[in-house]
Formats: structure tokens, C-alpha cells, sequence
């Protein structure tokens, strides 16, 4: 998986840079190793009691800490006072996001389900890419954020989520958020149609490693193939993504 998500930024558009900044968080010792034997930006995140390591199928208890111990995460790297754009690992980076990113919004979220207004809390967020900025009421969100799973048990951080960006307590924090496009940052559950606008494509509405990395592999190749073709071929042909194909069985019973 991380190998394909790096391999992405080096195909994509404007993106090879920000491998130089790029600090790939491992959760155990072993995908530490094997981190830093591919990337120059390594970091090992700790639980005490915990054993992140082998797949956490969705919304078993470890992967509900998983998700949990990211958002704390991120709570500390903003109280150190760094802005910063989270990306899960099954996401494909193809170009360069800053410039769709708002000056005026704190906090801005990709979506599973994205319905035209950036600003409608009717959008369906989804925590695997998120763009923050460091100040008060983003330190106060994540607090609230991660201090709500004791109101919320058994959900996961998105599911909370949609819960608490509605509440008086929400509100009161006066964050401005913004849902992000899925025509810009696409995804499994909502795809991008237009290759020459996607900059980001997520592996969700997806459970099952080895699903995630056969639809993966055909949306690199899908791209390899847009960036081969001529401008005048991008005009006549139709381009596609052939993924979702075998996360489409992701929820069959």
C-alpha cells in the first residue's frame, strides 16, 4: 500500500516534492522498518496495551483505537503549532491540492459524498484527508472531536463526526470548516470523472487490504495510461477509471 501511495506522488502532477516533506506515520516496529527502508521521513507512533500491527478490519475494536489514536494525533501536531494535510495511505496523490485549499477555512475535509456546497453540513465527511491550520479553534475541535467518542461509543471518528458537526457544542467552537469536492478529491464512494481536474483518489467505501490494493493498481495504471496519451487523444477519447472493481464486493453478505 505505501509503496503504491509513493509511487503516486512520483507519477503525479507538481507532487514529487512533497516527498521531501512527506512524514509517513508507522503504528508498530515493523512497519517502522519498513518505512524508513523506502522513505527518508519515518515516524514510530506508540500505544501502550495496544497492538497495531496486521490488518485492522473495519470496525473491529483495534480499529476503532486506530482511528481513535490518529485524531489525538493530530490534536498534538496542531498544539505544536503546524498546519498540515493528512492523507490515509490508500489515497493516490496525482496534483498539487494547495491551490483548491481556502484561505478562509480552519479545517477542510474530504468527502465520501460531496453534494455541491462546500459549506453544507448535508455533505458526508471522510477523515482520511483532511487540510488544518494551526490556531485555537482547531486545538479546541480535535479536543472536542476526540473527548465526543465517549458520547458516541462503537463509532468510528467519522461517524462522530457527522454527529458532532451539527451540535450547539460544534457550533460554539465557531470553526470554519469546508467540505472539499469530490471532483477535485475523489474517491471509491463518489468517483472523479474529469482526469484533467482529480488531484487526489481514495480507496474508500472499501474493507479488505487485498481489495484496496487490486483496485489501486488499476487506478495508477488507469493514470499511467491519461498521462501517456496526447492532448489531442485526452480530447477524443474517453477516459476512465476502471476502479471500483473488486471493492464494489466490499459490503456483499
Amino acid at each position: 500500500m505505501v509503496e503504491l501511495f509513493l509511487e503516486s506522488f512520483r507519477l503525479g502532477e507538481g507532487t514529487r516534492s512533497f516527498l521531501d516533506h512527506l512524514v509517513i506515520v508507522a503504528l508498530d516496529q515493523v512497519a517502522y522498518d519498513t518505512c524508513i527502508s523506502i522513505h527518508k521521513h519515518c515516524f514510530t507512533l506508540k500505544t501502550e496495551g495496544v497492538d497495531f500491527s496486521g490488518e485492522k478490519f473495519f470496525m473491529t475494536d483495534d480499529y476503532l483505537k486506530m482511528m481513535w489514536r490518529r485524531v489525538d494525533l493530530l490534536r498534538v501536531v496542531l498544539q505544536f503549532g503546524y498546519d498540515f494535510v493528512f492523507s490515509d495511505a490508500d489515497i493516490m496523490w496525482f496534483r498539487d491540492p494547495f491551490p483548491l485549499f481556502s484561505m478562509e477555512a480552519d479545517f477542510e475535509i474530504a468527502c465520501d459524498k460531496y453534494f455541491g456546497d462546500p459549506t453544507a453540513l448535508t455533505n458526508e465527511p471522510n477523515g482520511g484527508f483532511v487540510h488544518v491550520r494551526a490556531n485555537n479553534r482547531t486545538i479546541d475541535f480535535y479536543k472536542f472531536w476526540y473527548k465526543s467518542r465517549e458520547v458516541y461509543p462503537g463509532k468510528h471518528d467519522q461517524d462522530v463526526l457527522n454527529e458532532i458537526k451539527v451540535t450547539s457544542g460544534f457550533m460554539d467552537l465557531g470553526l470554519k470548516m469546508r467540505f472539499l469536492s469530490t471532483e477535485f478529491f475523489g474517491g471509491f464512494c463518489q468517483v472523479s470523472t474529469d482526469f484533467g481536474k482529480v488531484c487526489t483518489m481514495h480507496a474508500n467505501c472499501c474493507t479488505g487490504l487485498t481489495r484496496k490494493l487490486q483496485d489501486l493498481r488499476l487506478v495508477i495504471e488507469d493514470w499511467k495510461r491519461y498521462k501517456s496519451m496526447t492532448d489531442l487523444e485526452k480530447q477524443l477519447q474517453r477516459v476512465f477509471w476502471r476502479a471500483p472493481r473488486e471493492c464494489l464486493h466490499s459490503f456483499e453478505g
